[in-house]
């Protein structure tokens, strides 16, 4: 190749290829804010879930305690809603962990892979400025020097170098982004796929046992009761002295309700 057309090719060639890596540069900025964005979004959705479980174990000891207030048929009807709210907070706890494991971690890890990718591009890009930095000095030589046969020789050698390992960069680089983009794109359709999964069996779950509860609570029968119930009612006016409310049954803060009462299972 002669000179003049080594450093014509180099220029015309140096200007596409930037064209084509600022392309590859897009690829990797845009996952890392979307893959980013979504590995926030959804530990959040995690963290909004396993809140609403523990206000829910709330609403199942406020149940049970409820529940010891009143006639036997009511207690049991109460204490049968507490028990399957707690069952379906066991499924919702599964939930949250599958979430964890199966969704938010896979995408936080894209933080680590991504900023590896950075650190090679920013490696390849060093082999292919300092190709256009050859051709350059390549070019100035002969400007300035046009009879200098050996310095220009020399130039030669270290642009024809220079290139050489610019083309392998390039040619990794562009492997490596759009293995990149291809397993990136396999992860997502995983991810989602993992994440309507968990959401559709804790769905059933949960459908499932309310279900059931809705039955149970349709056959509570209240008014069978009311003899009883006004019994108990004028028993306790009795034992209120003048004047003062019982306020006994409002406790002024929640029961704990009871670790060793738990029926945490995690479904398959």
């Amino acid at each position: 190749m002669t000179l003049l057309k080594m450093t014509t090719r180099g220029r015309h060639y140096t200007i596409f290829r930037s064209v084509e890596v600022r392309n590859l540069d897009h690829i990797v900025k845009d996952a890392e804010v979307h893959m980013g964005d979504l590995c926030r979004l959804l530990a959040s959705y995690t963290k909004a879930t396993a809140k609403l479980r523990d206000k829910a174990d709330n609403l199942v000891a406020r149940l049970f305690d409820f529940s010891n207030t009143e006639t036997a048929e009511i207690q049991g009807g109460l204490k049968t809603l507490a028990d399957d709210l707690a069952m379906v907070q066991d499924y919702r706890q599964a939930e949250i962990e599958r979430l964890e494991t199966k969704v938010v971690a896979p995408l936080n890890a894209y933080g680590a892979i991504i900023k590896s990718i950075k650190a090679n591009m920013k490696r390849w890009n060093a082999d292919l400025n300092r190709e256009l930095k050859e051709l350059q000095k390549l070019e100035n030589i002969r400007l300035r020097n046009p009879a200098d046969r050996q310095t220009i020789s020399q130039a030669q050698v270290n642009a024809r170098k220079a290139s050489s390992n610019a083309q392998h960069s390039m040619k990794t680089m562009e492997e490596s982004i759009l293995d990149f983009q291809e397993q990136k794109l396999h992860d997502v359709k995983k991810i989602f796929l993992e994440f309507i999964r968990v959401e559709m069996l804790f769905h059933a779950k949960a459908l499932e046992v309310y279900s059931r509860t809705h039955h149970n609570l349709e056959a509570m029968n209240p008014g069978s009761h009311h003899q009883h119930g006004m019994q108990l009612f004028n028993e306790r006016s009795l034992n209120t002295s003048p004047g003062h409310a019982d306020v006994s049954h409002f406790p002024s803060s929640p029961l704990a309700f009871p670790t060793d009462q738990s029926i945490r299972r995690h479904y398959q």
